[in-house]
């Protein structure tokens, strides 16, 4: 297997996944380089999972299908805005991702600002605010004010997905950790949360792009 190592002033091995698919270790000064091998392969299958997960990442090219709040369209050329039309997602040419960015934003506050509505609604849960963001490596987040928060890459995941999230988050509106006393409202409402909290880490690549 090809990596890439990199030393530095750290006590500990480290693994990532480049932009590229490239492997690359980052090790302390003083580690041999059998050793670095010898974690290369104890998490060759990490590595494997990962770079699957990478080949699924969306190309937003001229004719390929990605998948928008649980449903499929094809890429083709606008002139100026992203814009659906049937099943057909318009990008212009030039500022392809950042036209897509925005158009994922509009998406994201519409669909899980109703999702926050019904359930609230429906379990009597309260929160302040809705904010849509870029942040990348979560999907949302919960203050001690109640103002929620999600990433627009929630765009890209289906309907039974992204109601997960938003039980999750409106549940940290009453238990402001992981304790089993949150995990027990989560399941109330969603019996089968462990299920889609496992199939979400399938759209791991998604929190990586644009």
């Amino acid at each position: 297997m090809n990596y890439k190592v990199i030393k530095c002033r750290r006590k500990t091995l480290c693994l990532t996944i480049g932009r590229e698919g490239d492997v690359i270790v980052r090790a302390p000064l003083t580690v041999k380089d059998g050793e670095i091998e010898a974690f290369v392969m104890r998490h060759a299958s990490w590595i494997e999972k990962r770079l699957i997960s990478r080949s699924a990442d969306p190309k937003f090219k001229d004719g390929e299908m990605i998948s928008l709040l649980g449903k499929d369209y094809t890429i083709a050329p606008a002139l100026k805005r992203a814009r659906i039309v049937g099943d057909t997602l318009f990008l212009p040419e030039e500022g392809r991702e950042e036209a897509l960015a925005l158009l994922l934003r509009s998406m994201t506050r519409e669909r899980m600002g109703r999702l926050l509505r019904e359930i609230s609604e429906t379990y009597g849960f309260e929160y302040t605010s809705l904010t849509v963001t870029s942040a990348r490596g979560r999907w949302g987040s919960c203050s001690t004010r109640k103002g929620i928060s999600f990433s627009f890459r929630t765009a890209f995941l289906p309907d039974p997905l992204a109601e997960y999230l938003a039980v999750h988050e409106l549940c940290h509106t009453r238990h402001m950790d992981h304790s089993a006393a949150f995990w027990r409202e989560v399941g109330n409402i969603l019996p089968d949360y462990a299920a889609r909290r496992r199939a979400l880490k399938g759209y791991d690549w998604a929190v990586r792009c644009l």
